[in-house]
């Protein structure tokens, strides 16, 4: 996970792309994965196929289902100014 932006957005990605278990806290832990990982064809090769997998169910690699968030959230902000309402939360 780490304390820098990068190190937070990778965790966020992986848990996001189904593959929590590449997440690591520290350089050491993300060294020895990497070692482990290249030492063993069979475990790369089924994280591999789990992420090929994930890809179709995934929200994370749903883009026809972002688009239509992020244009019914704008649509939404946009309605709320021509009203006169002030910024206001809401989920999509």
């Amino acid at each position: 996970t780490g304390t820098s932006f990068a190190g937070r957005v990778a965790s966020g990605v992986l848990r996001a792309a189904g593959l929590p278990e590449l997440v690591t806290s520290s350089l050491t832990q993300y060294e020895g994965l990497a070692l482990a990982l290249a030492g063993d064809p069979g475990r790369l090769a089924a994280l591999k196929l789990r992420l090929e997998r994930e890809r179709d169910r995934a929200p994370l690699f749903d883009n026809a289902r972002f688009t239509g968030n992020i244009e019914a959230a704008f649509l939404r902000m946009w309605e709320n100014r021509s009203a006169g309402k002030k910024p206001q939360a809401f989920a999509v």
